[in-house]
């Protein structure tokens, strides 16, 4: 069992590959990551954002515990993101994370989130959510290990 990662978008960009790959490399099951990349949209907008959210919705299974990222979401620190994670993981219940196209995600994505989470009230191109998430998964992992990776 993986975490996976749900995102609308290209493939990672050259500048970004190595820090997820910095990352990705030490995580161990369950934290490690499986990617699945949507296109966006060739539509603008509320067009966009619906056809991209229909494409989402179709690669969650009913069971997964869904992490909606959304910059109208809670804002949490690292620990509570551990335990966010770690608790469906412990009951071997699949975590997807959903990471939106430009234009966000329409209101079944937000209503099929088991939780909506915020990185921060500022907004990142797509491609440094995806560096900063594995980072985030990584020091999730580190926590629920007791590492000296995370110093509280």
């Amino acid at each position: 069992m993986a975490i996976r990662i749900v995102a609308i978008g290209k493939k990672h960009e050259s500048w970004v590959v190595d820090g997820i790959q910095r990352y990705q490399k030490r995580l161990k099951q369950p934290f490690d990551i499986e990617w699945v990349l949507l296109p966006h949209s060739s539509f603008d907008a509320d067009k966009a954002r619906q056809e991209e959210s229909g494409r989402i919705i179709s690669r969650l299974h009913d069971d997964d515990y869904v992490i909606l990222l959304d910059e109208k979401g809670k804002m949490i620190d690292s620990p509570t993101l551990s335990t966010r994670l770690l608790d469906p993981l412990e009951r071997s219940v699949s975590v997807t994370i959903v990471i939106g196209g430009a234009y966000g995600v329409d209101q079944s994505v937000h209503d099929r989130a088991n939780f909506i989470w915020s990185l921060s009230p500022l907004v990142f191109p797509h491609q440094l959510v995806r560096l900063l998430l594995v980072e985030q998964i990584y020091r999730a992992q580190a926590i629920a290990d007791n590492s000296p990776y995370h110093h509280a």
